[in-house]
């Protein structure tokens, strides 16, 4: 049993199956269409519980070799590292994401005090931006118009930013 397939398959009661059979049997006939799409992955807690129930079930008789069990535990051990590097990358995410929000919030602020000009309704308005909303990452501008109403502009919506003359 030193072939590559076997590291992929588990013997119960003498009878080899393999990691796919064994959890569709498992987890019943009636969800076995359910129950490949979700086990066709292993998680840590799958990959350890089906490494016991190999070393359970193997016949004392024709036990497995080592060099097999090692070769399970390094890939447990990858499969480990590669959900804690995983982790990582979500919090390096989130602080990028944060980060990004910061920049946005100081870049518009930059503007307060500016004279900026855009587009409404087939309009250029002009105006004094006051403030700056930020929502879900994008950053609208409250500016007072020479109307004397004020309007949330987005940022993106600018088509000139300061007096030009």
């Amino acid at each position: 049993m030193s072939d590559s397939t076997s590291l992929n398959t588990i013997t119960v009661d003498g009878v080899t199956k393999t990691v796919s059979q064994y959890n569709a049997e498992k987890a019943g006939a009636s969800s076995t269409s359910s129950s490949s799409a979700s086990n066709s992955a292993l998680g840590k807690d799958a990959f350890l519980e089906l490494l016991v129930t190999q070393m359970k079930y193997q016949d004392p008789l024709d036990p497995q070799d080592n060099s097999e069990y090692l070769s399970q535990l390094a890939q447990f051990s990858a499969l480990e590292q590669m959900t804690n590097v995983a982790e990582g990358l979500t919090n390096v995410s989130s602080t990028v994401s944060g980060i990004s929000s910061i920049l946005t919030a100081s870049k518009a602020s930059g503007l307060i005090g500016q004279t900026v000009s855009w587009e409404q309704d087939k309009t250029t308005m002009t105006g004094t931006v006051e403030g700056v909303k930020m929502k879900d990452d994008a950053a609208s501008l409250v500016v007072k118009a020479t109307d004397g109403k004020t309007y949330t502009v987005s940022a993106s919506d600018l088509t000139v930013i300061g007096k030009l003359e």
